[in-house]
């Protein structure tokens, strides 16, 4: 796959590299931070988590003017409306569906991770379904307003909150269950049920278990770096996520761990 550029502090080679997840470092949204410095010098000063959490989404609200898709005239409202809500929730229906392209077309403008894997398997930016995966992301794009924007604050978030909840940690253990195994390129293989994989640049996971065996009857057990998680589901009030453990882990080469079916 063809190098790109990226928008962070770190180039996509080394974000990508098994070595990132064995030794992690920040990565940095260039310019989020200090371009929002206000509204993270509030966070500081709050120290209840469901609090931060709503004064996140009045912020967002605010910043993208959210709030005013109703005094809006059709076509405005249409843009206005369909936020970064609409993409996670549509991820979580369907990972490889228009609202997918985006979040994975945010993953490759803002990381240099192209996609591997959009309904079928993306080998190069020249392979067809390279060129379907950009129409679907110009689609979802479309609808919006500012919405890789949104996606920056939204990830730039995500680290501050994990930061607060993880202070000690670097990584969490968790968990990808799946049926079909072609849609990652196996890499190495280390012992008989560890492997070092290639993942699409964003993909589901989940910190239950028993639950990521819901979704296949191959189960990974991985170290992901928490730099690497793009959203999880505790993360935002009300969230269409919350009570299921999802996170969305940005991909790269992984060592990954196939667990036993105990039951």
């Amino acid at each position: 796959m063809q190098q790109t550029f990226n928008h962070c502090n770190l180039p996509p080679w080394v974000i990508a590299s098994r070595h990132f997840n064995d030794n992690p470092q920040s990565l940095e949204i260039q310019g989020v931070r200090l371009a929002n410095r206000f509204f993270f010098k509030k966070l500081d000063s709050i120290d209840c988590a469901e609090e931060r959490a709503l004064v996140f989404n009045d912020y967002m609200s605010v910043k993208f003017q959210l709030h005013q898709w109703q005094q809006e005239t059709a076509t405005a409202r249409k843009s206005l409306k369909n936020s970064y809500l609409r993409f996670l929730r549509g991820w979580m229906m369907d990972s490889n569906s228009v609202e997918g392209a985006v979040l994975k077309g945010w993953v490759e403008s803002r990381m240099g991770l192209h996609p591997t894997f959009h309904n079928v398997r993306i080998s190069d930016i020249h392979d067809p379904g390279y060129q379907q995966f950009a129409v679907d992301r110009t689609k979802g794009s479309a609808r919006t307003s500012a919405i890789n924007s949104q996606l920056d604050l939204l990830y730039e978030y995500c680290q501050y909150e994990l930061a607060k909840r993880y202070p000690d940690r670097d990584c969490l253990t968790l968990y990808r269950g799946t049926y079909e195994r072609c849609e990652h390129d196996v890499l190495e293989t280390v012992s008989k049920r560890e492997e070092i994989v290639r993942l699409n640049n964003l993909n589901s996971f989940t910190t239950d278990e028993e639950r990521a065996w819901e979704f296949g009857y191959i189960v990974w057990e991985v170290k992901v770096p928490l730099p690497k998680i793009f959203f999880y589901s505790e993360l935002l009030p009300n969230s269409i996520l919350k009570g299921e453990g999802e996170c969305l882990v940005i991909g790269g080469e992984y060592r990954v761990k196939r667990l036993l079916c105990t039951v």
